[in-house]
């Protein structure tokens, strides 16, 4: 199939060496930024924080993470032109929504008259997700791998290359990135930039996916 779509899914795959010389340009990069900003999320939550990891010093606290365990991602953190952490509240409260109703008001996009509706309606969803403790990490995670597969299709169009990582410590991404993170928990993070020519056994390796027989019912 010739869609550019289908182009753009073709060519992205999961990198195993980056290229360190060569780097994503700002352009890109704020790109990026609006297209993970325009992410879907339940409710229009977006119970999340996108962490990008872009000067040396950012990198080698980010390698240090990787001490206990995962070393097979750790180049990434130096080697990638960029690494992005996907963090989510764990703890998404009705004074969380409702920053996002308030903007859903300012932005013209909800009438103020249904602000009330709009907040205490909604939120009931995002209630049912949440236990006695007001834990609801399960759910908010959730929307960052919402995010995360927009973000991959972003990179696709874009030309730069990607590898999602759930193996991260999220302990000790924790403890180092603590003043930023604010609360947030991270369990996936993205590296991106370009590969390493002739050093990455993954490049140019055909697709490997079921049959859409095997996977699509269409009733």
């Amino acid at each position: 199939m010739s869609h550019p779509i289908i182009q753009d899914l073709e060519r992205r795959y999961t990198v195993k060496k980056y290229d360190s010389n060569k780097r994503i340009s700002a352009e890109n990069i704020a790109v990026l930024q609006q297209a993970m900003r325009l992410s879907a999320s339940s409710i229009n939550s977006q119970p999340w924080k996108f962490i990008i990891i872009e000067s040396d010093a950012a990198k080698q606290r980010l390698h240090n993470t990787f001490a206990n365990k995962y070393q097979f991602n750790q180049p990434h953190a130096t080697e990638a032109s960029h690494i992005i952490l996907f963090a989510h509240n764990p703890a998404y409260t009705k004074d969380d929504y409702r920053k996002v109703v308030d903007v859903e008001v300012s932005s013209g996009h909800l009438p103020a008259e249904m602000y009330d509706n709009m907040l205490n309606g909604a939120f009931a969803f995002a209630e049912a997700n949440t236990n006695d403790a007001g834990f609801n990490g399960e759910w908010t995670k959730a929307q960052t791998y919402i995010a995360l597969g927009n973000t991959l299709h972003a990179l696709g169009r874009l030309g730069i290359d990607s590898t999602p990582m759930e193996g991260v410590d999220s302990e000790l991404i924790a403890e180092e990135f603590k003043q930023e993170l604010n609360g947030y928990v991270v369990e996936v993070a993205l590296a991106i930039g370009y590969h390493k020519e002739g050093e990455d056994y993954n490049h140019g390796l055909p697709k490997s996916r079921l049959p859409i027989e095997d996977i699509f019912t269409v009733l």
